[in-house]
């Protein structure tokens, strides 16, 4: 009884074997494609930050107590906007105080403004001196013409020589009091407009458009010459920082576009052109430093957040390529099955640059070789398939 028992088992095995061995041996479906060789252009994807182009700590020119506030953190401001003022009263002051001294040696010039000097010789006091001198060479000459005839004395003539010198040295005196009037002039017209700028330096105004990143001091404070007052950042453009790696830096030129991505609109693409590029390999990281002008009129980018850039390169390579879908990643290695015959034959791969919908394959298969790319995941080294459908 025993053994009947154990033939039928035996038999009930063998035919559940015979059962899974034709299952095994039905050719599965499968869709194929051949391994592409196809031109490339490489582009280069890599993560940098992006910064402002102009950013500036602004410091006080002038010293005084700060008495208006017209500017506050996150404010926008134009360029020549004023930021704030400080106490100008004793300035201005100052200035009066030059003003006149200016107009006090335009008056003793004889001229009304600074605009409009007459020459050196066209002075009052060089003009009459000048007139003596003429009137006095004149007595000179009659008295000597006299003297000759014997009409006068000798005295008369040496009254007459001793007066033309006198004037002579008067009208020399004249003349160069008015160069030191003229240059008293140019000191005090100096001299006043140091102080109305020391006047204007009292406002504060922004250098460029952009925003208000920080106040550095408070209303009614003191501060003097250098201390810094506020931080303004410009937003428009912006600039991203990143690095071309050493292999593919022959390939990126200045005015080269860039496209952006970044985490806070992942769905926006960004434009942006190569405007600098390092002329130096950066030693530690073997890449080449660049920047990319980027706009934002709308100020929606922020300085000092990440983005992901994408350069285009003008290298092209002839590469093997295959759809993505063809992979397999097991154990942290990249499979396909290449179809030999009627059997499925494993290959590991090494992958390059993710192409689309595409993968750049550089070895592990050779082109025109038929590979498997429907129900990857389920496939096994050996398996028995029929080609269901080319897709090329």
């Amino acid at each position: 009884m025993a053994a009947l028992v154990l033939l039928a088992g035996a038999a009930c095995s063998k035919s559940e074997t015979a059962q899974a061995r034709g299952r095994d041996d039905a050719p599965k479906p499968v869709k194929v494609e051949r391994v592409r060789e196809e031109p490339v252009r490489r582009s280069i994807e890599v993560v940098g930050t992006l910064a402002a182009v102009d950013e500036v700590t602004i410091s006080s020119e002038a010293e005084g107590r700060v008495s208006k506030l017209l500017a506050d953190l996150g404010d926008r401001v134009r360029a020549g906007q004023t930021l704030m003022e400080l106490d100008a009263e004793k300035l201005q002051y100052n200035l009066e105080q030059q003003k006149a001294a200016l107009a006090r040696a335009l008056a003793r010039y004889g001229a009304s403004d600074s605009r409009h000097l007459p020459p050196i010789e066209r002075t009052p006091d060089v003009v009459k001196a000048q007139a003596e001198l003429v009137q006095a060479k004149q007595g000179f000459d009659r008295a000597e013409e006299l003297h000759r005839r014997q009409l006068v004395p000798r005295q008369t003539l040496d009254d007459a020589q001793t007066m033309l010198q006198s004037k002579q040295a008067s009208y020399d005196s004249a003349l160069q009091n008015a160069k030191n009037l003229r240059a008293d002039i140019d000191a005090s017209e100096a001299t006043a407009k140091l102080a109305d700028r020391q006047l204007r330096d009292t406002t504060i105004r922004a250098p460029f458009d952009g925003y208000v990143q920080k106040r550095l001091v408070n209303l009614g404070e003191y501060v003097k010459v250098q201390t810094p007052v506020m931080a303004v950042v410009g937003v428009d453009p912006l600039k991203v920082t990143a690095e071309i790696p050493e292999k593919l830096a022959p390939w990126v030129k200045i005015d080269q576009a860039v496209d952006l991505h970044v985490d806070a609109y992942p769905d926006k693409t960004i434009s942006g052109k190569v405007s600098r590029i390092s002329p130096a390999v950066n030693t530690s990281t073997r890449a080449f430093p660049f920047e990319a002008l980027v706009p934002n009129r709308d100020a929606q980018l922020k300085p000092g957040t990440f983005a992901r850039v994408r350069i285009v390169s003008s290298r092209v390579d002839q590469v093997l390529t295959l759809s993505y879908a063809a992979l397999q990643y097991r154990y942290g290695v990249n499979r396909v099955f290449v179809v030999n015959g009627d059997r499925l034959e494993v290959r590991e791969l090494r992958v390059g640059e993710r192409l689309g919908n595409r993968i750049e394959i550089t070895s592990g298969v050779k082109a025109g070789e038929t590979v498997a790319i429907s129900d990857v995941d389920k496939l096994v080294d050996g398996t028995k398939v029929s080609v269901k459908q080319n897709a090329e």
